[in-house]
């Protein structure tokens, strides 16, 4: 099919020209005005405001109160009255006297005569332990001793001899200067007849004054001979008493093998075995009498500071309560608590042995008319604590600030923040420290 397009006389002859040859109009971009946000302005910012007012007002909203089922707790009234204030701490029954069994050498156990918890005599055997070493050293003891001993008998002889030696020898210079003053003398009186050279006269009077003079030097010999004889035996003497005394040391220790009660009691605490290794001052056993004990106590620090030796004090044993006074008191803390010694007046329950655990009371003084109520489970202490005071109604417990005293065990002195009547909560409300009110559910 042919395209007739011809412009002349075609079909499209007169619109060519409108087509062809008219200008081409581009669209052109019309500035518009701004639109006025007035409105929309003014909306946001109310919501704004809004919202902030809503989230103070929630804030200042009070929490709900939370509900506390009534069986749960514990609910005690205020009272007035008399009350003895007392500390309570837990403790043990221990020995008043217990006689600690050491090892006094190093040895291995070779044989068990007794077991813990049976009764002993002074002297029983309890076990027999051996050491080769030990042996070796006594037998070395002994023999310095004798070694001693002997050096003591020579040094006797030989100062003996000495003293004896210079004896004669001051005896011989003595006859010889008697001898010697003799001839000096006839000298002299034949020296005037002229009977005797002068020489052999000089000769003579010089002999005499050399021996007179070694005279008196063997004489200072011999006084000094005599003053060191005892000094020197003396010394030789305190040798061999040390050496007998290191030996006698050695024996002890080698006897100490054969391990005796040192008295009457019953043995405790006996774990060797036979072939075990004993190193020197372990413990091996002890003996106690379990007729004498004394409850060992351990009191919180911030109340020992009020116990003071010779209170009364209570201790219950599960199986009855024996009174005591106290005894002793350390005058440090340890972990918190102070150790308090109770010796016990009263007879022992049946049960009552070394190691019990007891609960001990020590009464620390009376309290006469006051304002109290049961203990709470927290500020035990003394000053303002929060405590929950129930409503009239019994539906509702409010927080008041209630100023504790002086407290005792199951009693706390109220010093102001409630009256007679007033009924508190005195169990553990930690859970609920966030709020100023809870509901009683019963």
């Amino acid at each position: 099919m042919a395209l007739a397009m011809h412009l002349p006389g075609g079909p499209l002859g007169s619109l060519a020209p409108s087509f062809f040859h008219a200008p081409t109009e581009l669209p052109v971009d019309v500035a518009r005005a701004p639109r006025k946000k007035t409105g929309r302005n003014i909306g946001i910012a109310v919501a704004v405001i809004v919202t902030v007012l809503g989230t103070i007002a929630l804030a200042k909203l009070k929490p709900a109160a939370p509900s506390i089922d009534f069986a749960t707790i514990l609910v005690d009234s205020v009272r007035q009255g008399d009350i003895t204030r007392d500390v309570r701490g837990p403790g043990t029954l221990v020995p008043e006297r217990i006689r600690w069994i050491t090892a006094q050498t190093s040895a291995r156990v070779e044989r068990l005569v007794v077991q813990s918890g049976q009764k002993v005599t002074p002297g029983m055997l309890l076990l027999v332990m051996s050491s080769p070493d030990m042996l070796i050293t006594t037998m070395e003891a002994d023999q310095q001793v004798r070694v001693a001993e002997k050096d003591l008998l020579t040094l006797r002889t030989n100062l003996r001899q000495n003293q004896l030696q210079q004896e004669g020898a001051v005896a011989s210079i003595k006859t010889q200067l008697l001898k010697a003053r003799q001839k000096a003398a006839e000298a002299d009186s034949l020296l005037p007849l002229k009977m005797i050279p002068i020489a052999d006269a000089v000769g003579f009077k010089a002999d005499a004054e050399e021996l007179t003079t070694r005279y008196r030097i063997e004489q200072d010999r011999m006084t000094l001979i005599n003053n060191t004889i005892e000094q020197q035996i003396a010394v030789q003497t305190e040798q061999v008493k040390q050496l007998k005394t290191i030996a006698a040391e050695r024996h002890g220790r080698l006897e100490s093998l054969q391990v005796v009660a040192p008295e009457e009691g019953v043995l405790q605490e006996l774990t060797l075995q036979v072939g075990q290794y004993v190193s020197e001052g372990t413990t091996i056993a002890k003996v106690v009498q379990p007729g004498n004990l004394k409850a060992v106590l351990r009191v919180a620090e911030s109340q020992a500071k009020d116990i003071h030796i010779g209170q009364s004090a209570s201790i219950d044993t599960r199986n009855g309560l024996i009174p005591g006074t106290v005894s002793r008191m350390d005058p440090s803390a340890v972990g918190g608590s102070v150790t308090i010694d109770v010796k016990l007046t009263g007879a022992l329950p049946a049960g009552a042995v070394p190691d019990l655990s007891v609960d001990g009371v020590i009464q620390i003084e009376q309290l006469k008319n006051v304002l109290y109520t049961g203990r709470p489970g927290t500020g035990a202490g003394t000053g303002p604590v929060g405590l929950f005071k129930l409503r009239e109604d019994g539906k509702e417990a409010e927080r008041v600030q209630v100023v504790l005293g002086r407290s005792s065990v199951n009693a706390v002195e109220i010093v102001s923040g409630l009256k007679v009547g007033d009924k508190v909560i005195t169990s553990d409300m930690t859970a609920s420290d966030n709020f100023e009110r809870v509901r009683i559910k019963r």
